[in-house]
């Protein structure tokens, strides 16, 4: 009789054995899975923060690249005040 229990018994442990291996392989794969979610949430994160940046820069660039347009109207302006100053100077001499 002993022996009619043991052969029933392993089918039964086989039966379990694989159980608990699909139980830990979906396990490993949720965890998985889990990790690749949050990389991508913090690649797009990444992303964002990159695009925000480089938005930021192109305001900075216009803003600068509109001073320098009116610092050269100003130059542009100044020069030719100098040079009427110098021709009411030569015509004062």
């Amino acid at each position: 009789m002993i022996a009619q229990s043991d052969a029933t018994e392993w089918p039964e442990a086989a039966i379990a054995i694989a159980g608990i291996v699909l139980v830990i392989a979906v396990v490993v794969v949720m965890i998985w899975q889990g990790a690749a979610t949050l990389r991508a949430r913090a690649n797009v994160q990444r992303e964002e923060a990159y695009r925000k940046l480089a938005e930021d820069s192109v305001a900075a660039q216009r803003r600068t690249s509109d001073q320098l347009e009116r610092a050269v109207a100003e130059l542009g302006e100044l020069r030719l005040r100098a040079g009427e100053l110098e021709r009411l100077i030569k015509t004062v001499e």
